[in-house]
């Protein structure tokens, strides 16, 4: 059955295509299994709580009839502004617009959140464009430059609201527009299209403009708000979106709702962060956190911007999806949140989980793949200036950008072909990662480890679940020695001159932070190779000294590193045997855009001149230690490396890098 929804429909429709709903969720609550939900063009001011599910054979789909057309919202539109003083309004709003939660009177918090309840969930926007809150009128009034902001001039336009006799009453600082000639809105639904039950699996969301919502804080070990998502389902597509402007985050992947858990994590903190990571991965048994009714989601094609925590969440309901195609970016840029929950893509259990051919650039952090990274493969994407575009001045509660966060994981974790540009491209706090034909342009970070680090004394003791290969249920927990990796084809350049570790200081707040500048695998030079490693276990005798080899189960584990290219300075591990390294090499890059497309050209493979490596798959990869699980595609096949960025073919003498072949000229290499 297909049911027809027009906003400008009367109230007296059917969902017939001759007298349609006006709203989506009227549609909502009576698709069954197989029905179609077709939205025209126009703004929906609603939250729409799907109530049945889709079944694998017979999806429940809800599309915009024009793409992009139809506007799913969670503001309203504020009228009547009245001046104060300078370029100060004030405007009146009765309480009972917000329903059960009021956005001004909810402040953003929960677990991983160190900001402080400092900032609402309520926003105000100026012709789309999200102000910044004041914590008094006096700094309304000022409208001076917030000190943190990616785009200072915009920070002058603020706004602070009090609340008085039911009534929640707005001043803002619009910066010299007369907001009753310009489109004024503020929050006030939590969310745009997310169910409200769990369970409510296999719903296609297509084409829809999704915008402006009161998110709270996504934690990782809580219930997980966003604007549009499955709550903890299986089967969802989103597709041909544009989302934006969400408090915190735009789409959520699911992480499933206990309330006594939910209030003790977010509340209570007797208990070590990773100690309730850990209690939370266990109750999802209680949760039905397997492969059969959670996850398997599909994200793609979505333009995801302007959301002020990350463009997609999740937390254990991501496993098994694919994330392929979006375009996001400048996420997080006011940072007025603070927390280790902030990327453009930020996931916990990203088991099986493949991210391809997504363009993420201007965030504070580009891809976070946090806590049992099994199965994860982060393919063929590009991302670039994914830091403050003022990297001296420190960012806030120590938070720090890079392209790609490897952090707290066991592995298999794949990363290949991908265009890492930003001045820190990678960042490991884990283990059991492969990076197979990378070009590397930014500084690389390996946190911890080392042949001669014992983790009893010397290590933070992160104890991590690891999985049964393809599976969710929990094969065992250990804690994170560091190495296990694998370094195969890549070219590194070395793009900040001197490399090093710059000392950077913020006497404000009496900080020193220190900035790793280097760029290379040198950083595992203290780590063994495979051979060294294995004669700690080598024994000649039938009874084994358990004694005795049991400070070696808690050293860090071998790395593999060979027919990587190194430029301009960048370092190479000091046991590679077959490398390039050219410390002359002066290499330039761009990127351009134009109807569309992103261009890339970069001037470095000359510098490989005859160089070439040997071909790379699973085998060549082998197995993740900790999970013994092979580095492979999730349905368990073979993954050869002989297709490159661009899907070209790479011989049987591949070089260095993400591109098959040497050449000068500018290639597409995204197209939205």
């Amino acid at each position: 059955m297909i049911y027809y929804v027009n906003a400008k429909a009367p109230l007296a429709g059917n969902g017939t295509k001759e007298r349609p709903f006006n709203r989506i969720q009227q549609a909502a609550a009576l698709a069954k299994p197989g029905d179609e939900v077709l939205v025209y063009p126009g703004t929906y001011r609603e939250y729409v709580n799907p109530i049945n599910a889709g079944t694998e054979d017979a999806r429940i789909t809800y599309k915009s009839v024009e793409p992009l057309k139809a506007v799913i919202t969670g503001a309203e539109e504020v009228k009547n502004w009245t001046h104060v003083e300078g370029n100060v309004w004030t405007a009146v709003v009765d309480n009972g617009v917000f329903g059960s939660v009021n956005p001004y009177t909810t402040y953003v918090y929960g677990d991983w959140y160190f900001a402080g309840r400092t900032k609402h969930i309520g926003a105000v926007y100026l012709n789309d464009k999200m102000l910044y809150e004041a914590a008094n009128l006096e700094e309304c009034k000022k409208g001076e430059p917030t000190p943190y902001s990616w785009e200072p001039e915009a920070s002058r336009l603020k706004w602070y609201s009090e609340q008085k006799e039911n009534k929640t009453v707005f001043y803002a600082n619009f910066g010299g527009v007369d907001p009753n000639s310009e489109n004024i809105e503020i929050n006030v639904r939590e969310q745009c299209f997310v169910p409200e039950k769990t369970g409510i699996g296999y719903i296609t969301v297509s084409g829809f403009t999704i915008t402006k919502a009161a998110t709270n804080w996504a934690p990782p070990a809580a219930y997980q708000n966003c604007m549009v998502g499955p709550h903890w389902s299986k089967g969802w597509i989103i597709e041909d979106c544009d989302i934006s402007n969400s408090k915190c985050s735009g789409i959520g992947l699911g992480k499933y709702l206990d309330p006594d858990n939910n209030h003790f994590f977010t509340y209570k903190h007797v208990k070590s962060p990773t100690q309730m990571e850990r209690d939370a991965v266990c109750r999802g048994q209680y949760h039905g956190w397997v492969k059969e009714k959670v996850g398997s989601h599909i994200i793609r094609r979505n333009n995801i911007h302007h959301c002020e925590q990350g463009g997609i969440i999740g937390r254990m309901g991501c496993v098994f999806s694919i994330i392929e195609d979006n375009h996001i970016h400048h996420i997080n840029n006011m940072m007025e949140l603070g927390g280790a929950e902030i990327s453009g893509i930020k996931l916990h259990a990203a088991i099986d989980v493949v991210m391809r051919r997504n363009h993420i650039h201007h965030c504070t952090m580009g891809i976070w793949t946090d806590w049992e990274a099994q199965g994860t493969r982060i393919s063929g994407n590009l991302l670039h200036d994914n830091q403050k575009p003022d990297f001296a001045k420190p960012l806030p509660g120590g938070m720090c950008s890079q392209d790609i966060f490897v952090e707290v994981g066991h592995g298999p974790t794949l990363i290949d072909n991908n265009i890492l540009l930003s001045d820190v491209s990678l960042r490991m706090a884990t283990e059991g990662v492969a990076m197979v034909h990378n070009l590397i342009c930014g500084a690389f970070t390996c946190v911890g480890g080392g042949c001669d680090s014992i983790v009893e004394g010397n290590l933070r003791q992160r104890y991590t679940p690891y999985h049964i290969p393809h599976r969710t249920e929990v094969c065992g927990f250990m804690t994170i020695l560091h190495g296990d990796d694998r370094f195969y084809n890549n070219i590194f350049v070395q793009r900040w001159p001197g490399g090093g570790a710059e000392i950077m200081s913020d006497s404000e707040e009496g900080v020193v932070y220190t900035d790793n500048r280097d760029v290379g695998t040198h950083v595992f030079d203290d780590y063994l190779t495979y051979d060294e490693w294995i004669k700690f276990f080598d024994m000649d005798n039938e009874t084994p000294d358990m004694k005795g080899i049991e400070p070696y189960h808690f050293r860090s584990l071998p790395v593999w590193v060979d027919g990587n290219a190194y430029l301009e300075g960048a370092m190479a591990y000091k046991n590679e045997k077959n490398n390039l390294i050219d410390k002359d090499a002066k290499v330039t890059f761009e990127l351009t855009q134009e109807g569309g497309k992103t261009y890339f050209k970069i001037i470095v493979y000359d510098y490989l001149k005859d160089f070439t490596a040997s071909v790379v798959d699973s085998d060549v990869l082998g197995y993740a230690f900790e999970p013994d699980q092979r580095f492979e595609d999730p349905d368990g096949s073979t993954i050869v490396f002989n297709t490159d960025y661009l899907g070209k073919h790479r011989g049987a003498a591949p070089i260095p890098g993400p591109f098959a072949e040497k050449t000068g000229d500018a290639v597409m290499v995204y197209e939205f």
